[in-house]
């Protein structure tokens, strides 16, 4: 009987660096197939070493690594083994990078600031990556640092679904608030499909990492609010927001969700102590970087992302995963 070969790939095959292991083999999991047989480890001297135990000739490789703490040593492990698949003549390779580091350096905010986000573009493309799979880049335009095909897909329908269950009929009598005027498209967008209203913080930066919280835009007087961010790293963002909308606008009381617990310290103390009750968010980064935070639940994202990976192969559209 002829069957119809795939031309990117005769199989699929799925590797995970140190980053995330979990999430790829919850992945692997939901999509019935094995992770493949490899061993990302590091010499002596820091240097990251890729050695793959089973074959990946004409296979769709799929290559699954957030570049998160530690982010040079996960992006250089990412890196690494798209090298090893393409020289072992792989079909394809997909970055698969649920939280994409560097994305926060997408321009030039001073003079002679790199653009970081694009460097990170380039090296990916330069190792032999063929496409790149990712979810909530901080800036939707780094798509277009690459010059080959980039599917981002969207954390939002994870947290519509979770809430829609949560608050149910109470959902329209709450309203989302963005943290910052940056996020309000974002924001926007969530709020929506919730029937939810919608208010903004209005920060003023003074440097890096502190921010002094200005007002609030919007009615959230005796109303339950959800905060909503793309990530959370040191929370001072999030709990001066948090801070505002209870003290200034009267909010009965705050939920925080984020597509990225970057967590950087202070960020679980800074969170164990705010008026937030509960902090929702994706396993994009390793769960146990929130541990320690009693306000802190994980949605998992595997779903989306086995889904994904399985229409990529297929040549299947992906756009319903963006609903």
């Amino acid at each position: 009987m002829y069957t119809k070969m795939i031309s990117h790939g005769k199989d699929i095959k799925i590797f995970t660096g140190n980053s995330n292991p979990e999430l790829a083999k919850e992945i692997c999991k939901i999509m019935g197939t094995q992770l493949g047989d490899a061993e990302v480890k590091h010499f002596a001297d820091g240097e990251a070493s890729v050695s793959l135990y089973e074959t990946v000739r004409g296979s769709d490789v799929f290559l699954i690594n957030s570049t998160c703490k530690p982010v040079n040593d996960s992006l250089m492990e990412l890196l690494v083994m798209i090298d090893a698949c393409k020289r072992a003549s792989a079909g394809r390779v997909t970055a698969v990078i649920p939280y994409f580091g560097y994305a926060r350096q997408d321009r030039k905010a001073k003079s002679r600031d790199p653009i970081s986000a694009k460097l990170v573009a380039n090296m990916l493309v330069a190792a032999g990556a063929d496409r790149v799979l990712t979810m909530d880049l901080h800036a939707a335009q780094i798509q277009g640092f690459f010059d080959i095909p980039v599917d981002n897909l969207f954390g939002n329908p994870v947290f519509v679904d979770y809430y829609a269950k949560k608050f149910g009929e109470n959902c329209e009598n709450m309203v989302v608030v963005s943290p910052d005027v940056g996020s309000v498209a974002r924001a926007r967008t969530f709020a929506q499909k919730l029937h939810m209203g919608l208010a903004i913080v209005d920060k003023r930066r003074q440097k890096a990492n502190q921010c002094e919280v200005m007002n609030v835009i919007g009615d959230v007087a005796g109303k339950d609010c959800i905060l909503f961010d793309d990530m959370i790293d040191t929370a001072g963002s999030i709990c001066n927001a948090a801070k505002a909308i209870v003290e200034v606008g009267g909010a009965n009381s705050v939920y925080a969700c984020a597509s990225h617990g970057v967590l950087s310290s202070p960020a679980l103390e800074r969170l164990e102590n705010s008026v937030i009750k509960e902090v929702a968010l994706l396993n994009t980064l390793p769960e146990e970087m929130g541990a320690g935070c009693d306000k802190i639940k994980y949605l998992s994202v595997a779903p989306m992302f086995a889904e994904a990976i399985e229409r990529t192969y297929q040549e299947i559209s992906i756009a319903k995963l963006f609903n």
